[in-house]
């Protein structure tokens, strides 16, 4: 008996030296570490680039100033009238635009709009002074007709300018509108 006692020691001493293999690191985890690191870090280098892409690229506000500032005349000044030549087309700013939207199931909403038309060359400057009351006529009742939810959407916006183009064609005699560029757009 003297012996099993013995060799219940020693085998609680070999018991106790040996390391645990649950202290020691786990290769798998590890190997999960590094591969979500290397993951988040093609993440976010895609999205920088993105980022520097759409940041190059001009928006229409910078377009339409850069033809107004080349349509200028030698003394700085915009055509008296508010429009400029350009060699395509004559843009015709309108004043600002505050419309309450269509009511869907929310509250009511607004939009504060910046319009600029473009008119055809062979377009007659006196007809847009005649008749800009009736350009921002339309303009008002096509927006009023709209919720807020088909005008936040790119396709949304671009729909819109068809249909304002479309509509301010339908009573214009001499020349029609061949581009709208919004310049200011906001929802409330």
């Amino acid at each position: 008996m003297v012996v099993k006692v013995a060799d219940e020691n020693e085998a609680l001493e070999e018991l106790e030296n040996v390391e645990s293999p649950s202290s020691g690191k786990n290769p798998i985890l590890t190997i999960l570490v590094i591969v979500n690191t290397v993951v988040m870090g093609a993440i976010a280098y895609f999205q920088f680039s993105a980022h520097e892409k759409l940041a190059k690229a001009p928006n229409i506000q910078d377009i339409v100033k850069e033809q107004i500032e080349a349509s200028m005349g030698e003394d700085g000044a915009v055509a008296a009238s508010g429009e400029a030549k350009v060699p395509d087309g004559i843009l015709f700013p309108l004043d600002g635009f505050t419309v309450n939207l269509a009511q869907g199931d929310g509250p009511r909403r607004f939009i504060r709009l910046g319009l600029v038309l473009k008119f055809s060359p062979d377009s007659s400057e006196d007809e847009f002074k005649k008749r800009k009351a009736q350009i921002r006529d339309t303009v008002i009742m096509t927006l009023n007709s709209k919720r807020a939810e088909d005008l936040l959407n790119a396709q949304g916006k671009n729909y819109l300018k068809e249909e304002l183009k479309a509509a301010i064609n339908t009573f214009l005699i001499d020349g029609s509108v061949i581009n709208v560029f919004i310049v200011n757009f906001q929802v409330n």
